[in-house]
């Protein structure tokens, strides 16, 4: 088990590999490494992070085989089987760190402001479903002064739909929020740059 604070600072420094360009060249294809993943696994972080094709956590924070518990969805965004994926890695395999992990120029996010204003064309019943989940997140930044100013709105939604996951995470499973209560999870919001490669941390401190 490593600590979540520990954990944090292991994704931090090979998020500044990946970065530099200088990945452990190892980490992804040693084959003993694979062979000891048989029997067991002990993911030191779970990462809930958006489906999109450039933002895959493995290579983002150089990381190898059995390293990361990934659970992908669009618009990192949080349902029941989400929760339910947190919630085994946090209890079978004893890891206490969760990420949501974002990222700049996120299409659900997108999609949403684009239903919100008018702008949108018709979506299928499924993809509404990830759309009605951001919805609340982002809504209430088109009362504000942020309406006039698309660009900086669409900065502003990305992160709030990443801080709405964390809350949820953090408040809607009686699971994880006895294990954050006991000190034994640690939930975080982060935001990677598609831009630079750099992920920036959030809301690190304990609820």
């Amino acid at each position: 088990m490593i600590p979540a604070q520990q954990a944090l600072q292991r994704l931090i420094e090979g998020n500044r590999r990946f970065v530099k360009g200088a990945p452990s060249s190892s980490r992804h294809s040693d084959q003993a490494r694979r062979a000891e993943l048989v029997a067991d696994q002990k993911p030191f972080a779970i990462i809930l992070g958006c489906s999109d094709s450039r933002v895959p956590a493995e290579l983002v924070f150089d990381q190898g085989l059995g390293d990361l518990f990934v659970i992908r969805v669009a618009g990192n965004v949080v349902a029941p089987s989400q929760v339910g994926s947190v919630e085994f890695a946090a209890e079978w395999f004893d890891t206490r760190l969760v990420v949501v992990l974002g990222h700049t120029c996120c299409g659900a996010v997108a999609a949403t402001l684009d239903e919100l204003t008018g702008r949108g064309a018709h979506v299928s019943r499924n993809l509404r479903s990830i759309v009605d989940r951001v919805r609340p997140a982002v809504e209430p930044l088109l009362e504000t002064e942020l309406a006039n100013n698309p660009k900086l709105l669409a900065e502003r939604a990305v992160r709030a739909n990443i801080r709405a996951s964390v809350g949820q995470l953090r408040h809607g499973s009686e699971v994880l929020e006895q294990l954050i209560l006991d000190g034994k999870l640690l939930v975080v919001g982060a935001e990677y740059s598609l831009a630079t490669g750099m992920v920036e941390f959030f809301d690190t401190a304990a609820p």
